[in-house]
């Protein structure tokens, strides 16, 4: 059973920092992506960056040189470091497997005001 559980989400100011994590159980190898992805009120899911077993990354645009996804394999953990947030980053983030095809956490807020 595939368990996904972010935590590090809150209220911060523009400019500020958050560091998000995904802890994640019954995971097994084959799960080759995991992925941060968020949906603002209003609007779609939309994806912020993903990081593949081997270590390559990507990013959205919108993200590209403020966030920073990590992995702890022993831990089974994904994170993101966000840093210089904006308002426009307001939104619920969600890990998931598989890049964003299997599996998915309930998700953490960020409110950045």
């Amino acid at each position: 059973h595939v368990q996904l559980v972010e935590s590090g989400g809150g209220l911060v100011q523009p400019g500020g920092s958050l560091s998000l994590s995904c802890a994640a159980s019954g995971i097994t190898d084959s799960t080759l992506c995991m992925g941060w992805y968020r949906q603002a009120p209003g609007k779609e899911r939309e994806f912020v960056s993903t990081i593949f077993h081997d270590g390559r990354i990507s990013y959205a645009d919108s993200v590209k040189g403020r966030f920073t996804i990590s992995q702890d394999n022993a831990k089974s953990t994904v994170y993101l470091q966000m840093s210089s947030l904006k308002s426009e980053d307001t939104a619920l983030y969600y890990c998931a497997t598989d890049c964003g095809t299997g599996y998915w956490g309930q998700g953490t807020q960020v409110t950045v005001s």
